[in-house]
């Protein structure tokens, strides 16, 4: 009797001691990150048949289990993974934010004062310090230009190295939960996988956690205890006890951007952005393609159409030197790289066709052995190209001309990636430094003949675009009436006759329109009343041409015609300011999701000191009872020995 209430008592003392370990276990691990409270689980002993029936013999200790919930703990997971890349998303997209919509160190400031400038130089065409402001003004302009391009190449190089450090930490994670897998294996397989190692399943699930922050993670546990990592959209990282490497790799497409790699045997295989789902690396590439690829596009459109389009029309004017007008600004060219893996002899070369039909969207060219295709890879979709890609003949696509040489093996595959904008606002540049040539004046003069005798008038004309101007515009051509209702045109610098017995109805007068320019005819001419135009005999007076390059500040010169210079900007600071807007709230409601799967997940897994504070007290009085029960006993078997004296 004694050794069986001795052996219980044992038992029970051997149960709640392991209740105490466990329960101060729990306690000290309070505030470890990924810790789940554990418990002991007991049972009683298999108890002996007597005659008068079973008699217990006490309790065991069966396992100490981990209190854990997979559906809640893979909630959080998903939970975080989206906090984490909407987080970083917001904190970049809010640097270009910042930016653009700047008062004072953004772009209008700068091009409202170019414009000022030119609107002197109208006001005054033949003031030096009117000319000087306008050019300064310029060169201020695309200073601004350059500064904000900067700034956006300063953010993409960031992209670069977040990218670097996110996949260094990914590899040393992945290490570190190989490393781990292996030590779960070993110790469970040491008791036969009876007793599950806690407290490295814990540091394996922290281990995921913070992985999971960084790229998205999906797990497949394996008989053995282990555990497969997969991250993004499927792509293995941990096998077991082995694990993968990615690697940060210059785009074959684009060097300057570092892709997502994972190395395989001897190479590496690019993963696409679409594989880097979740957490803050793909948060940086979701932002990248997402958000500063089209802005920085978009602000370098403004650029390329702003000069474009200036140069057009200065083109049209005359200097006062009284030569017609050259570029103003240095026009950007497209950017073509071409794939490192293209064959030899494969070449495009791509120029600007038309600025209006300029989109913010990036292209690739490719040649898949017998025909030249494109697609956008902004949108993803094909664009129709018109033309064979002959100099003579070139693709006409988006406002782009483009010229392609096959490579040198016809049936070889090749692809170019072609940025039309990307690089408009660091490129723009002010062509002249000399305010003389400054074309604020038309390159034409119109007038009545002095021996007129009707009530005829005649405008000043205006040259027609585009640029280059007629090589006939500065010839001089006389308009004759030969009565009241005909009229003829002769090119006198010529002697070539341009029209006769031209219809003329004297209450609504007339346009004509020869050698690349326009003139308007107004009122009653008699029969022998002429008119002439010529060359602009003086740029100094003139300021036709300035009221035109003005005007182009209010002009819906960009987008097919449906936006001006200043209203392109606003619609890229509008979606920027949009789409952040739209990052933070979502980010802010993410939070709040993590926030409330956290806690639920800890309501079941995490630790209250309160409970164990109980526990502490629950299991002294087991331990004191059991001793109490051993003190029986001891005395009870006393007893019995003391029988014989």
């Amino acid at each position: 009797m004694g050794n069986s209430i001795f052996g219980i008592g044992v038992s029970a003392l051997n149960a709640a001691q392991a209740g105490l370990t466990t329960t101060g276990h729990n306690i000290s691990n309070v505030n470890t990150p990924g810790y789940s409270r554990q418990q002991i689980i007991q049972s009683s002993n298999i108890p002996l048949y007597t005659g008068a029936g079973f008699i217990g013999q006490g309790v065991q200790v069966d396992t100490v289990r981990r209190i854990y919930n997979e559906v809640l703990n893979g909630q959080v997971l998903q939970a975080q993974t989206q906090s984490s890349q909407l987080d970083t998303y917001s904190a970049q997209i809010s640097q270009i934010d910042n930016m653009l919509a700047d008062a004072t160190a953004g772009l209008s400031p700068a091009l409202q004062d170019f414009f000022n400038g030119a609107q002197n130089v109208a006001t005054s065409p033949s003031s030096t310090p009117a000319r000087q402001t306008m050019l300064s003004g310029a060169q201020a302009m695309v200073s601004r230009f350059q500064a904000l391009d900067q700034r956006f190449q300063e953010i993409r190089d960031g992209v670069n190295g977040e990218v670097v450090s996110g996949i260094g930490e990914v590899n040393s994670y992945a290490q570190q939960i190989a490393t781990i897998n292996r030590q779960i294996v070993l110790a469970q397989s040491a008791s036969n996988d009876q007793l599950p190692a806690n407290d490295l399943l814990d540091q394996r699930d922290q281990l995921i956690s913070d992985l999971n922050k960084i790229v998205q993670v999906t797990t497949v546990k394996q008989d053995d205890g282990s555990l497969n990592v997969f991250i993004g959209n499927g792509q293995t990282l941990v096998i077991g006890q082995q694990s993968f490497t990615l690697t940060a790799t210059p785009s074959p497409e684009d060097p300057r951007q570092l892709e997502v790699g994972m190395k395989v045997g001897g190479s590496t295989v690019l993963l696409g952005q679409g594989s880097m789902q979740g957490g803050s690396l793909g948060g940086v590439l979701a932002f990248r393609s997402e958000a500063l690829d089209p802005a920085q596009n978009a602000f370098g459109r403004v650029a390329i159409g702003l000069a474009q389009t200036f140069n057009d029309q200065h083109q049209l004017g005359m200097d006062l030197n009284g030569a017609m007008g050259g570029d103003f600004f240095r026009v950007p060219a497209p950017g073509v790289i071409p794939d490192t893996l293209n064959p030899t002899g494969a070449s495009a070369a791509v120029t600007i066709s038309d600025t209006g039909a300029l989109t913010t969207s990036d292209y690739r060219l490719s040649y898949d052995g017998s025909a030249w295709k494109m697609l956008n890879t902004t949108t993803n979709q094909a664009v129709a190209m018109t033309g064979s890609g002959t100099s003579a003949d070139p693709y006409v696509a988006d406002g782009l001309s483009i010229v392609v040489t096959p490579p040198a093996v016809a049936t070889y595959a090749a692809s170019f990636l072609i940025q039309p904008t990307r690089n408009g606002a660091r490129d723009i540049g002010v062509a002249i430094n000399d305010t003389a040539k400054i074309a604020a004046a038309a390159p034409i003069a119109a007038g009545a003949t002095l021996a007129n005798i009707g009530t005829g008038k005649i405008s000043a004309g205006s040259v027609n675009t585009p640029p280059p101007p007629n090589a006939n515009l500065q010839d001089n051509v006389t308009i004759a009436f030969t009565d009241a209702t005909h009229f003829s045109v002769t090119d006198n610098t010529t002697s070539t006759v341009l029209a006769t017995g031209v219809d003329y109805d004297p209450t609504k007068g007339a346009s004509a329109t020869y050698n690349g320019w326009t003139i308007k005819l107004t009122g009653a001419p008699a029969a022998g009343d002429t008119f002439t135009v010529g060359p602009g005999v003086t740029g100094v007076s003139d300021n036709r041409n300035a009221l035109l390059l003005a005007g182009l500040q209010t002009q819906n010169t960009l987008a097919g015609g449906t936006t001006s210079y200043q209203g392109a900007y606003s619609q890229l600071v509008s979606f920027v300011g949009t789409k952040t807007r739209e990052i933070q709230v979502m980010a802010a409601a993410q939070n709040n999701l993590v926030a409330q799967t956290q806690q639920a997940q800890q309501s079941v897994s995490g630790v209250n000191l309160d409970e164990e504070a109980a526990n502490l007290m629950r299991y002294q009085q087991a331990y004191q009872a059991a001793g109490k029960m051993m003190q029986i006993a001891s005395t009870l078997f006393n007893t019995l020995l003391n029988l014989g004296n």
